[in-house]
């Protein structure tokens, strides 16, 4: 019978077939330890003369790192042992043995890693990542699908900016040029005037130049749109989602997150209300740093990080000048220089993981929005149409699924966040 090794602790004294590889082997006199991964988990199998067959003992040598193997034995309770059971092996098969493994135990640098990410990928660090990240999607999802979100994805391919013009990646269209996306948010805008609340979540893109440890080229974005939401609304709706899936990846993937040696006191503490920072006290505070802050610009990484030291949980910045937001964002009615957009920064220094806002309604504020960013009009035609029939204000924000995943774990670049990450110098594997 066919195994996991997740489920090994429903056939404890019975024996079972397991399929996977060789994770790596030690020998301590006559007793040989194999520990074997399939995927599921790492499983100790120990070797004895006599409860092993004396052939398999003399093939013992042939189980290099990464070959991948058949086994037999009897499971059995051991407690030192990781997962808390270890196999007695009777036997195995070798399907293909590996030889010269690149990755061994011993350090390499993250250039030679990242040229084998796609066997990197085997190692008990990424596959913790990597599990947690599969984790933080399905609650991603859950949370809107649990408080009545459609899910309507946007697509991919598109005519048009959405997040200006300097970080598109341009495509031949048949006759004519397309873009990657950069956002599904406009096409949000639409299906939430025909369904209420919606959410889109998949690939984006953007053409940044950029090496620091915050960037990727190509990232996962799920981005929720409420039709006859407010600013206000919308980062409730924000800091009750991010509150959900710590506390769900937590109640789920604790070990896994230990065992990055992220510290899971300061996740635990994850819960709402979050602090909100109007912008303009945001740009006295950086007045007394040395970022080099200037009024009316974006933050920068330093200047997120420097903001980040006073808080011990996610904060809102909201009311950034409208001069440095997207066409579409709605000016203040109090103050028409600033915009009813809002940024979720996360604590320890990892800065903005939600960017959002509320839109711009009003046809003729848009229109001269689109021509003030330098846009071309006929592109936004079906847009435009979103205000023409039963136009009403909407909200929605955008949360970078390799950022989020970085804070929770404790990383120090996203690039470990995704199986295959594309940076500015990296386009292989």
């Amino acid at each position: 019978m066919r195994v996991y090794i997740e489920d090994i602790g429903k056939y404890v004294g019975q024996e079972i077939t397991l399929k996977g590889w060789v994770y790596h082997t030690r020998s301590s006199g006559k007793i040989k330890f194999l520990v074997f991964r399939d995927g599921t988990g790492l499983l100790q199998c120990v070797l004895f003369p006599g409860e092993t067959d004396r052939k398999f003992l003399d093939l013992f040598s042939d189980l290099t790192q990464e070959t991948s193997v058949i086994i037999s034995g009897v499971p059995r309770v051991e407690k030192r042992s990781t997962g808390g059971f270890e196999l007695g092996l009777k036997s195995f098969e070798i399907v293909h043995k590996t030889l010269d493994y690149p990755i061994s135990p011993k350090e390499h640098g993250v250039g030679f890693l990242m040229e084998h990410r796609h066997l990197w990928i085997r190692s008990k660090r990424q596959h913790a990542i990597l599990r947690v990240r599969a984790s933080l999607i399905k609650h991603c999802r859950d949370f809107f699908d649990i408080n009545g979100f459609i899910l309507c994805d946007a697509p991919i391919l598109t005519p048009s900016a959405c997040e200006g013009t300097t970080t598109l990646f341009e495509t031949q269209y048949f006759e004519e040029k397309a873009y990657l996306s950069q956002s599904g948010q406009l096409y949000n805008e639409a299906t939430a005037r025909a369904f209420g609340k919606v959410y889109c979540f998949g690939p984006t893109f953007r053409a940044e130049k950029s090496k620091t440890r915050k960037h990727l080229t190509e990232f996962w974005m799920l981005e929720p749109e409420v039709a006859f939401a407010s600013l206000e609304d919308n980062m409730e709706l924000a800091e009750n989602f991010i509150e959900y899936i710590v506390q769900k990846n937590l109640e789920e993937k604790e070990e896994e997150i230990k065992s990055l040696e992220r510290d899971i006191e300061r996740l635990k503490i994850i819960k709402t209300p979050f602090d909100r920072l109007h912008y303009n006290d945001a740009a006295e505070r950086l007045k007394k740093s040395d970022t080099g802050f200037v009024y009316g610009n974006d933050f920068g990484a330093p200047d997120e990080s420097f903001l980040c030291q006073h808080y011990h949980k996610p904060f809102f910045v909201h009311r950034f000048p409208k001069k440095i937001k997207a066409f579409y964002m709605k000016q203040d009615p109090k103050d028409p220089t600033l915009s009813l957009s809002c940024d979720l920064l996360a604590p320890e220094g990892y800065g903005e993981i939600i960017g959002g806002g509320a839109r711009e309604e009003n046809l003729e504020i848009l229109r001269k929005e689109v021509e003030r960013h330098g846009l071309r009009e006929e592109d936004f035609g079906w847009y435009f149409d979103l205000r023409k029939y039963g136009s009403v204000p909407t909200a929605g924000f955008g949360l970078g699924i390799e950022r989020a995943l970085a804070w929770i774990c404790g990383l120090p670049h996203v690039r470990e966040t995704i199986p295959f990450p594309r940076m500015l110098e990296r386009l292989r594997p």
